[in-house]
């Protein structure tokens, strides 16, 4: 077996080697080199048991601490190896090693594994025997620089007990910094070692040292390679022409739905079905190869079984680009796998590309090109949306009908047998309709090269993405969904971080934060800070947003006593005199006009603007919205609409949207969608991205 776990003592040597600090030791194998060990490293010390077979030693009542003297020693030595072979007859027992005991200090943790998508990760925190209780790590993926190491030891919660708390001295935090750094190099430059962790850490006023060392080691582990990448030529997400090969007149039948959606495509559509000589009032080819024109792309909705053949026939007959919305491969496990392994094949000895298979497949609607069966097919707009799942895209589709919200592209990865998420983002990048991107993410099979690609993007356009599988019931359910391997959502998290991915959790917060940095009138760069004020006609909902800005990163500030001043020549007594502000039930349209004035020539002062209305007989929804598209127009600084109501409010929701000024219905979503959106961008300016 390649997979092992190196010795402690082998352990502390490796961290050594790369300017770890670890304690003093020696392994022995009698009680007298016990007793003379102890003296050379000086008492008092620790003992352990060095077996193979025995991993949790003080279950095996394999250590002993605070072993004083030399007859201590040698009592220890004998104790430990009873207990061992009392626990384990078995065992193996190589030696016992003697260490030197560390004093006590503030017990931390630092540890790294290799992740299935990402790579080596290191990770630190609170240790000791609180680590699980605590959970107080963070992560980076590798390589770090010494400013991510040191954002990394200021951002757990129990910093101050580094920095030093209530009275209490600091701890070595640049010693600290030197020793991550040291493992981050130990990790990275040791490509066998799969894992470890130095749990504890102990960390003094001056100096640290490394306790208790776990190093896994695969010595057959290799790195993948990067695999070769033929570009996508955009025009395949244009084409003239497409067949149907499974199409049907049968409502009930995959093959009718998609033929149904592609009626309105503008180019040729040539159904292939063997049995009929007409498909929904097409004429219908038996073949794929009696088509007597050129074919850009083709479409497989015919059972799995079949599809390498017909994979054959759409590569003798010259078509680049196939969209496989079959189930029945990889997914289903080994058997499926070898069926789509022989698809792949037999595409790539033609050079064809292929979208899928598992999928529900590709709309492009600015082309009015749609290869899938959802019940409807979407509007034209400015979103980018690619997912892993196909069944959200059809929950998708049809709530952003009802939504008023359209699509540039629309891609259904599947399997990513070929095309997977860096080929869609690559294509959306240049696309000249798409504003922003929303990606549904379950598993990646390339994330070195995903974040790589994505950071690119994000310079460009904004993206921000769902990542399912937080549970681990929703990584296993993951797992068998796409036929992947999973890896931890905390790397995503870390990934999405490090490449100016915006992270969310819900579908409609993954829309409204897309819409919200596509909107004209609230550019990309426009949200820099967090700096806000809020201006409603209702206390209230002034009290509410002091609430939720906190909660979600918004710094409601404090207005200058200039400002205060000029607000109080034309504003009733009684109006908040703060921010937020509360203009009060009466207010009408003049009333906000003339507070947005003055606002937008202190713009320096203010990073964000929330204007929060609610309906009332004096103040009219639509000039009320005028008003705030008026005041967007005085301001670089973006400026978001909460208009909160039933039917009356609609008038004015509708002109914000067709102004381009981003509007909530609900005052807690648009607090979090914003916050976590300029969480994201002060980090990514942080890391060097726009």
């Amino acid at each position: 077996m390649s997979e092992r776990m190196l010795s402690e003592a082998a352990g502390y040597q490796l961290l050594r080697d790369f300017g770890v600090p670890a304690p003093k030791f020696k392994i022995v194998k009698s009680a007298e080199e016990a007793a003379k060990a102890g003296a050379e490293i000086g008492y008092p010390v620790v003992m352990k048991i060095v077996s193979p077979q025995i991993v949790h030693k003080s279950d095996a009542g394999g250590v002993i601490v605070g072993v004083t003297g030399k007859d201590a020693a040698r009592d220890a030595y004998n104790k430990i190896v009873e207990s061992a072979k009392a626990y384990n007859p078995d065992a193996q027992i190589e030696g016992i090693i003697v260490e030197e005991m560390a004093k006590p200090g503030l017990e931390l943790i630092l540890g790294g594994k290799t992740d299935p998508a990402f790579g080596k990760v290191i990770t630190f925190g609170m240790g000791g025997t609180l680590v699980e209780l605590m959970k107080d790590v963070t992560l980076r993926i590798l390589p770090v620089d010494e400013d991510d190491i040191r954002t990394m030891v200021t951002e757990i919660n129990a910093y101050p007990l580094i920095s030093g708390y209530r009275g209490m001295k600091p701890k070595d935090e640049e010693a600290l910094v030197e020793i991550i750094k040291s493992v981050a190099k130990f990790f990275e430059e040791s490509e066998n070692v799969k894992e470890f962790d130095i749990n504890p850490l102990r960390l003094y006023e001056e100096g640290a040292c490394a306790v208790d060392a776990r190093i896994i080691i695969d010595d057959d582990y290799k790195p993948p390679a990067k695999a070769e990448r033929k570009t996508v030529p955009p025009e395949y997400f244009n084409p003239r022409s497409v067949a149907v090969i499974g199409a049907s007149s049968d409502a009930k039948k995959m093959g009718y739905a998609v033929m149904h959606n592609l009626l309105h495509f503008p180019g040729q559509i040539y159904p292939v079905n063997n049995k009929r000589s007409e498909v929904q009032g097409l004429k219908a080819f038996p073949t794929v190869s009696s088509i007597p024109s050129p074919v850009d792309l083709a479409v497989i909705t015919v059972p799995a079984l079949q599809v390498p053949k017909i994979m054959q026939e759409c590569g003798e007959k010259g078509i680049p680009l196939v969209v496989v919305i079959t189930a029945g491969f990889k997914e289903t496990g080994t058997e499926g796998k070898a069926l789509e392994d022989r698809m792949l094949e037999i595409a790539r000895s033609y050079n064809i590309r292929i979208v899928g298979p598992n999928c529900l497949g590709l709309i492009i609607p600015p082309r009015g090109l749609d290869t899938t069966y959802v019940h409807e097919s979407p509007d034209s707009g400015g979103i980018a949306f690619i997912s892993q799942s196909g069944a959200i895209i059809n929950t998708v589709v049809d709530w952003s009908l009802k939504n008023d919200i359209g699509f540039s592209a629309v891609f259904s990865v599947g399997n990513q047998s070929d095309l997977d998420f860096i080929d869609y983002l690559r294509f959306v990048e240049q696309d000249k309709n798409t504003k922003a991107v929303i990606l549904y993410v379950e598993q990646l099979t390339d994330g070195r090269e995903f974040m790589e690609v994505v950071s690119e993007v994000a310079k460009k356009k904004p993206v921000i993405a769902i990542k399912s599988g937080s549970s681990s019931k929703g990584q296993a359910a993951a797992s068998s969904h796409t036929g992947s391997l999973s890896g931890s959502y905390e790397v995503y998290m870390e990934a999405f971080r490090k490449s100016g991915v915006i992270p969310v959790r819900a579908l409609r917060g993954a829309f409204e934060a897309a819409e919200l940095l596509a909107a004209p009138a609230s550019p990309t760069g426009a949200l820099k800070g967090t700096r806000a004020i809020v201006i409603t006609n209702a206390g209230g909902f002034a009290v509410l947003s002091s609430d939720y800005a906190e909660m979600y990163g918004i710094n409601i500030i404090d207005l200058p006593k200039e400002i205060i001043e000029e607000l109080n020549t034309f504003l009733p007594d009684y109006w908040s005199h703060a921010n937020p502000l509360d203009l009060l039930g009466d207010a009408s349209e003049k009333r906000f006009t003339q507070v947005f004035d003055v606002l937008a020539r202190h713009s320096d002062l203010w990073d964000i603007a929330f204007v929060i209305g609610f309906p009332n007989l004096v103040l009219d929804s639509e000039h009320f919205a005028q008003a705030i598209v008026n005041f967007s127009e005085k301001t670089d600084n973006p400026v978001i609409g909460t208009l909160l109501g039933g039917e009356c409010m609609e008038a004015g929701i509708k002109h914000l949207k067709e102004s381009g000024i981003p509007n909530f219905d609900d005052l807690e979503q648009a607090y979090k969608v914003v916050g976590r959106v300029v969480w994201q961008r002060c980090r990514a300016k942080s890391i060097g991205l726009p």
